[in-house]
């Protein structure tokens, strides 16, 4: 099949592109790049006033298969990322049975050949059954396919452990992806410690939780020469030692995801548990760092920490309900109106974060749509404005805090290695 894409703003941050062009995709990859094209294929896109870029890429999701098929499948959760925007994405491994063995990764990877409409990597745990006792046969799930290791949800409480998981990474050239949280020091809060805990009664998560968990592992990242990724950070601390290990030369990223540059602990409703994720909303403070992280580069990456739980568990309680929210679906419109938009950053640098930079960090030959790459391209209109509706997801779960939320930019058109999986508003599954 043959696409033609004309007259759209071409972003392309691997070759510094940013300025009106057609691209004709022929196969599964694009063959011609100019300022016009008048050739015959077999769809062609008026892309006029819209953004074409490298399909987005998103290092943090959960697709909750196997075991959690009732929150998200990965059927499901692929079609929800198409929607937003994305080509590639990153599954976690908290499912059940944890994905710690080749056994697991291949279930995974042979699910996504059968039912996803994008691109999905597997991550493989750094313990066996997450447990922090033993390591996982990180060398086999490599070879099976992972694309990084995670304990995910949780920090490795050993630090000797860490440290050989690290060791291994390094020697097999994969990144350690890092939720940073002390659980100790969280001791059983459900929200940001703060003035908003303190008049609702709910018990508090201190930002210190997450700053002396990100100092470890970063100075266990400068002692091995491991690659580390820090998981959706959400403290100023955290932003600060993170500038800091810059300084140092270590290899460390770090990712923010739409939530915590968006929303503040202001914004939990105690009666509402879609305000309840991990990390929790912090203080506005702590927001505007998170933004000027972005800015300034320190994080170059967005993510989602795409989290689905059923609605039955997000009517619980505020203290007894899970943890987090879905965000495929409405990352690039939070992203467009809270970071482009409010002048924090281009949109060259917006789709640097979501696209160029995962591809890096994951060592993925994608986040590039110069000719002879992979036909993998996202088309959206970021002056499309309109109330994000819930109702209207494709992920199977609904939690999101952002309901009713107005927002500017709409993907249009998802192009997955040369295939279109979603137009205006539709999958195809063809």
């Amino acid at each position: 099949m043959s696409i033609l894409i004309k007259n759209g703003r071409v972003i392309n941050p691997a070759e510094n592109r940013d300025g009106i062009f057609d691209i004709l995709i022929e196969g599964n990859s694009v063959s011609k790049i100019s300022e016009s094209i008048d050739e015959n294929a077999d769809k062609i896109i008026d892309a006029k006033g819209m953004w074409v870029m490298p399909g987005f890429i998103d290092l943090h999701v959960h697709l909750r298969e196997p075991g959690f098929e009732y929150k998200e499948t990965i059927a499901t959760g692929s079609r929800a990322a198409a929607a937003g925007g994305y080509t590639t994405i990153c599954a976690m491994p908290n499912t059940k049975p944890v994905t710690d063995s080749v056994e697991v990764v291949e279930y995974i990877k042979m699910k996504a050949r059968e039912n996803a409409v994008v691109n999905v990597l597997p991550i493989g745990a750094i313990t066996k059954c997450q447990e922090g006792k033993e390591l996982a046969d990180i060398e086999g799930m490599v070879k099976a396919g992972i694309c990084a290791i995670s304990e995910d949800g949780k920090s490795v409480k050993n630090a000797y452990l860490l440290k050989q998981a690290m060791l291994k990474a390094k020697e097999l050239n994969i990144p350690v992806f890092s939720h940073c949280e002390d659980i100790e020091l969280v001791n059983g809060g459900c929200m940001n410690e703060g003035k908003k805990s303190e008049s609702i009664a709910l018990k508090g998560i201190s930002n210190d939780s997450e700053d002396v968990i990100v100092g470890r592992d970063i100075l266990l990242a400068q002692s091995t020469g491991a690659k580390l990724h820090i998981c959706h950070m959400s403290t100023e601390g955290s932003i600060q030692i993170l500038k800091q290990a810059h300084l140092n030369g270590v290899k460390v990223t770090g990712e923010i995801t739409p939530h915590h540059f968006t929303l503040s602990d202001n914004d939990v409703n105690k009666n509402d548990s879609n305000t309840k994720m991990n990390p929790p909303l912090r203080s506005q403070n702590d927001v505007e760092a998170m933004r000027k992280a972005l800015r300034d580069n320190i994080a170059n990456v967005i993510s989602t920490d795409h989290a689905p739980h059923s609605e039955e568990e997000k009517l619980r309680d505020y203290d007894k309900a899970p943890f987090g929210i879905v965000g495929s679906e409405t990352a690039f419109s939070l992203a467009n109106s809270v970071l482009v938009e409010e002048g924090y950053i281009t949109p060259m640098e917006l789709v640097d974060k979501m696209s160029l930079e995962p591809a890096k960090i994951i060592g993925l030959n994608k986040g590039d749509i110069s000719v002879g790459k992979i036909a993998d391209i996202t088309i959206a209109n970021p002056k499309n404005v309109y109330n994000i509706d819930k109702n209207k997801f494709f992920s199977k779960s609904k939690n999101t805090p952002f309901n009713g939320y107005r927002v500017k930019g709409s993907i249009e058109y998802t192009i997955v290695n040369g295939n279109i999986v979603f137009e205006k508003g539709d999958i195809n599954d063809n």
